[in-house]
């Protein structure tokens, strides 16, 4: 699990930005009070919650792909020769998460589609990747920071795709 961030970062786990007691009273409408109980304590790993804003993310109309163009060519010609899936985890590419003990920040590296609205797909990200991982995992989501690093045009695939010679 990551270490919690200095209070001087607001926005980010563990920032000292409200008063314990309404910070309390927020994390426990919120659900975060069923990660520990008497009963014992429940972590949740980094890769949890990248994998579920990942997911989140793709499921928004609009967002062609995730990760910077480096990511996604390697990605793509471990693919092509076989190797994908071996140590690589597509569901996690583009997405980093810093987890504090109740509460969540993702940065996101995003493609859209050409022609879509960029803030529109960004705040339905925003909405979509909190209800995911605060519904799933009961951590509070601070902030969902949105790249977008390129634009999908219908047929870039294709002429990505080196030619065959037979």
């Amino acid at each position: 699990m990551s270490e919690p961030q200095s209070p001087s970062t607001p926005g980010r786990p563990g920032a000292a930005s409200e008063p314990a007691e309404a910070s309390s009273k927020a994390m426990s409408r919120r659900g975060n009070e069923q990660l520990s109980s008497e009963l014992g304590s429940t972590t949740i790993a980094d890769a949890v919650v990248t994998k579920i804003a990942s997911i989140a993310a793709r499921e928004v109309r609009g967002v062609y792909d995730l990760g910077g163009g480096t990511a996604r060519a390697i990605g793509g010609m471990t693919r092509s020769v076989g190797i994908g899936g071996i140590g690589v985890d597509e569901r996690m590419q583009g997405v980093a998460v810093e987890l504090g003990e109740r509460e969540a920040a993702v940065d996101l590296t995003v493609v859209v589609e050409y022609g879509e609205s960029i803030p529109q797909i960004a705040k339905t990200l925003r909405e979509n990747i909190t209800r995911r991982i605060e519904g799933m995992t009961g951590l509070t989501v601070t902030e969902v920071n949105i790249a977008v690093n390129d634009l999908y045009f219908p047929g870039d695939e294709t002429a990505a795709e080196p030619a065959r010679v037979e």
